[in-house]
């Protein structure tokens, strides 16, 4: 709906202060509303509209319908009280997205983890919450993977092979966790690479990166950085360029996904 909105005042060649003022807001209230990062109240969406030159019945509806869906709760409302405005943001678009790559260095990506090894990199990231807390957190986790199946969107993870040497909950648990791994990495939808010790290639600090690829032509690439205490977005091409092709250069670098499960095979049985 954003992207939208941004088309139709672009093409009035009207700006995002001229669009605030028409309803009663600001620029940085159309910047909002155009990156997706704040609902939309429908008498904006219509007088923004007729501001841009949308008269007509037949081209406003499938607009204001849009605008209707876009403020519907997503499926993760029920666990709003433990997701935090910046991550919240990333489960829309997560849910949206039609492609989405990873690059992990520390832990199995929350989307191929299995339900005792999130329970455990939870656990250890939020030590001092209650066991019911703890148990929604991965409920959470597990609802995402089970979006991400039943939709059939693809997914392209990198993982470092110090993420899975390193052993989370357990013996067993990581054992359990590799295994898991291999059933992924032979979906149709999932390709699953790792990154080895042996490989050299310029990463730097870099990692955890996750880029959001989405259906629709006119909507840019979303790369994911999160951070302890927050995350960051990029969107534009300057930005989300160099990360792409990181991604690129990762995926070169690494064995083909073919050799995926023997390397975990071996991980699993030195463990």
């Amino acid at each position: 709906m954003g992207t939208q909105l941004r088309r139709l005042r672009e093409t009035s060649k009207i700006t995002r202060e001229q669009a605030g003022y028409a309803i009663r807001g600001s620029h940085s209230k159309i910047s909002r509303m155009e990156g997706g990062r704040s609902g939309f109240k429908m008498r904006d969406v219509e007088d923004l509209l007729t501001l841009y030159g949308l008269a007509g019945q037949a081209e406003r509806a499938p607009l204001l319908l849009l605008a209707e869906q876009a403020n519907q709760p997503g499926w993760w409302q029920e666990y709003r009280d433990l997701v935090p405005d910046w991550f919240e943001e990333f489960l829309g678009l997560e849910h949206d997205a039609e492609l989405i790559r990873t690059y992990e260095i520390q832990y199995v990506p929350g989307l191929l983890q299995t339900e005792q090894y999130a329970r455990a990199v939870i656990a250890r990231g939020h030590g001092g919450e209650a066991r019911g807390r703890v148990d929604l957190r991965v409920a959470l986790r597990m609802r995402r993977q089970e979006y991400l199946v039943a939709s059939g969107r693809r997914l392209w993870v990198i993982v470092d092979e110090g993420a899975l040497r390193r052993v989370v909950g357990g013996r067993e648990v990581m054992r359990a966790q590799l295994g898991h791994l291999v059933e992924m990495a032979g979906l149709a939808h999932v390709t699953l690479q790792v990154l080895p010790f042996s490989v050299e290639v310029a990463v730097g600090g870099v990692g955890p990166v996750t880029l959001l690829r989405f259906p629709q032509a006119e909507l840019s690439d979303i790369v994911y950085l999160e951070h302890l205490a927050g995350a960051q977005y990029l969107t534009k091409d300057s930005e989300v360029g160099p990360y792409r092709r990181l991604l690129d250069e990762l995926s070169v670098h690494a064995p083909p996904p073919t050799a995926t499960p023997e390397i975990l095979r071996e991980i699993m049985a030195e463990l």
